[in-house]
């Protein structure tokens, strides 16, 4: 008789350390298993799911031991049921996080015509600059405010999340404004480091450093 392992977790997963790389390979798992149920795909193997993402499938199973025990012997993992349970773990299923933009450059305005974010539960309700030329003007479908008021539409929009794409010589002032409202999880696209209280969780992009990464290793291979 084969054995099922839908079972709960025995602990907590907050009582275990998660590595934050970890973390990210789940919103990879997510993805990969949204486009599996497209192709309605019923169940896929720790395997498949590796090689489709350039992992071992042991590191797969290590990810998902985590939060618990999923899968059936001899099948592999239900597509759609492990696709619930990993939005459920990402705290974006059946939720709505409130996000504010500082800065309505190019790489702003690329941000929120990004129609994944809401996809996953991530609405923006806050877009604010400091060029008068843009203040007033709508962007996808919200008006770009002063960034002195910043600090007061986050408390007013309760946002939960805050995206910094500003010049570097304002990231660490609106980086302020975002925690004096409240705001505990920031995003940050400006290529310099922010200081910030152990209560906020930060990340940062920086894509000068990813093409940079990528040029070595060609300049490598060109050698």
């Amino acid at each position: 008789m084969k054995r099922s392992n839908h079972r709960a977790p025995s602990r907590s997963p907050a009582a275990r350390l998660v590595p934050e790389a970890c973390v990210t390979r789940l919103s990879l798992y997510v993805r990969e298993l949204s486009r599996l149920e497209t192709q309605r795909v019923g169940y896929v193997s720790s395997r498949r799911l590796a090689q489709q993402l350039g992992l071992t499938d042991a590191q797969v199973r290590r990810d998902l031991s985590y939060f618990g025990q999923f899968g059936t012997s001899g099948r592999g993992y239900e597509v759609q049921r492990l696709h619930e349970q990993l939005t459920s773990i990402l705290g974006v299923a059946g939720r709505t996080w409130n996000v504010a933009l500082a800065g309505a450059g190019n790489l702003g305005s690329a941000l929120l015509a990004y129609r994944g974010f809401q996809q996953r539960g991530l609405v923006f309700k806050v877009v604010v600059d400091a060029d008068p030329q843009k203040i007033g003007r709508t962007i996808q479908g919200l008006p770009i405010a002063p960034t002195q008021r910043l600090t007061e539409l986050v408390r007013q929009q309760n946002i939960h999340i805050g995206l910094i794409a500003v010049p570097v010589d304002a990231a660490q002032a609106v980086c302020q404004q975002f925690i004096d409202g409240g705001v505990r999880a920031i995003v940050n696209f400006a290529p310099v480091h922010l200081e910030v209280p152990p209560s906020v969780r930060l990340r940062s992009v920086d894509l000068a450093i990813e093409l940079e990464s990528l040029a070595f290793y060609l300049a490598r291979n060109h050698r």
